[in-house]
């Protein structure tokens, strides 16, 4: 369909560095509008869920359906950042894997490389960060994430307590329990944004 099919259709060796290099550019602006996106509707819950503590149960309930809806466009929303997160990963790496493409050829790291299957390949550079690293450190990387196991880690956030953590969250502010920002937390989708950040880097 798209240049991401072409990629995993080609040979490391056909691929052209200028084109994969737009990609990467590509896949990091949509990676960074989904990003606002997502933290534009965490703040549209944040301000809702301020607009529950004190309220009567009636408008609590009213809220916590609203923030369940924004909670679900935002696992949504997040589900595709981690994809695009994925994908870009995988140009990133290819760049990297390009750039010391001759210096590899010398080493028997490269048949891996190019007999590898196509889909575990790509696993592969997806679970490795190259960038701003040395020959050495590449070539280090390469090794050990071919040698090992690829296992696919998912993040599945359940979402059927949702209004019984609010109700729980605005109780515990209004007690005093808690303060607004603690509760927040509680409902927050930031925290999965934080740990792919951490990841990446």
């Amino acid at each position: 369909m798209g240049f991401l099919d072409f990629i995993r259709g080609n040979s490391v060796e056909r691929l052209d560095t200028r084109e994969l290099k737009e990609e990467e550019m590509r896949l990091q602006n949509h990676i960074e509008l989904a990003r606002k996106d997502i933290l534009k509707n965490e703040k549209e819950k944040k301000d809702m869920f301020k607009q529950g503590v004190g309220a009567d149960l009636i408008k609590k309930k009213m809220l916590a359906q609203q923030i369940k809806h924004l909670d679900m466009q935002a696992q949504m929303k997040i589900k595709q950042f981690m994809t695009m997160h994925k994908q870009y990963m995988f140009v990133s790496n290819l760049v990297v894997v390009k750039k010391y493409e001759k210096e590899l050829k010398q080493n028997k790291i490269w048949s891996k490389i190019t007999n590898i299957e196509p889909s575990k390949f790509e696993s592969a550079l997806i679970n490795v960060n190259l960038k701003g690293k040395s020959f050495e450190e590449v070539l280090n990387n390469l090794n050990n994430v071919f040698e090992m196991s690829l296992s696919e880690s998912s993040l599945e956030e359940s979402t059927d307590d949702t209004e019984k953590q609010l109700l729980e969250a605005w109780s515990g502010v209004e007690t005093g329990s808690i303060n607004v920002e603690e509760a927040q937390k509680l409902v927050s989708t930031e925290k999965q944004l934080e740990k792919k950040d951490t990841e990446g880097n």
